[in-house]
């Protein structure tokens, strides 16, 4: 059993690579499933998406995942809708969260992340774990069974580079510990932590959000697991997420 005399760096391998998708009740397995043909943002039903998107040239290679998906959703078009960088807000109940979205340096992650939040994805999800130590201080959120293994029904290409790092501000994407299996779960962190750079980041959030998070943070886990993560005393739920 891991314990919290563990390093943070081996905590946190545990925390995100529990991340994974599906509805597989096994909290360390891979999920996915049944992904639909890619519609891409649903642009007719709001003018605030159809405003951002700007197509580049990127072909990303949105792989099936036989877990299932945890929510009926499309999968994205296989060509990036965005490029640059996109400003976005996520709604929650610990108030909003701004965030800066780039789709330069991870345009598949950016263009899954904001179809995702298009379909309304997010809305009405719960964050699943907290860690609150020094060294590894995150939120993770994107599972619709608020349980850790949930999924959209398909798996990102991995976008991160070597010299990634994670301090307080970064947005990243879990996976399960193997290669390009991202899906909907990402983590924000709100204290500088140290992570391999094996996780994609793909923006950054302004000072008022990790502040709230910070706040998050401080009110602890409710009950700690053998890591010493878990689900904050401080609930975190996303009510909507917005562009622009």
């Amino acid at each position: 059993m891991l314990t919290h005399m563990l390093s943070a760096t081996a905590a946190a391998a545990l925390l995100l690579t529990l991340s994974a998708c599906g509805s597989d009740s096994s909290s360390d397995s891979p999920g996915s499933g049944d992904a639909k043909e890619s519609k891409g943002p649903k642009s007719s039903e709001s003018s605030d998406w159809k405003s951002i998107v700007k197509p580049g040239t990127t072909s990303c290679d949105y792989v099936e995942d036989p877990m299932g998906a945890s929510k009926e959703v499309d999968a994205p078009e296989k060509s990036a809708q965005y490029t640059g960088k996109v400003a976005a807000t996520i709604n929650t109940s610990v108030g909003p969260l701004a965030v800066t979205l780039d789709a330069d340096k991870a345009p598949c992650t950016v263009n899954s992340f904001l179809s995702l939040a298009s379909q309304d994805y997010y809305d009405g999800t719960s964050c699943h774990r907290l860690g609150a130590n020094p060294g590894f201080e995150l939120l993770q959120c994107g599972d619709p069974t608020g349980q850790g293994t949930g999924g959209p029904g398909y798996t990102i290409p991995d976008e991160f580079e070597e010299s990634d790092t994670f301090p307080a501000g970064t947005l990243a994407m879990a996976n399960t510990g193997q290669p390009n299996t991202g899906g909907s779960q990402f983590f924000m962190v709100f204290g500088d932590t140290q992570l391999p750079p094996s996780y994609t980041v793909f923006g950054t959030l302004d000072e008022a959000a990790i502040k709230a998070l910070q706040e998050v943070g401080e009110a602890g886990v409710a009950e700690a697991g053998a890591d010493g993560t878990g689900a904050p005393k401080k609930p975190v739920e996303f009510e909507t997420i917005t562009v622009g």
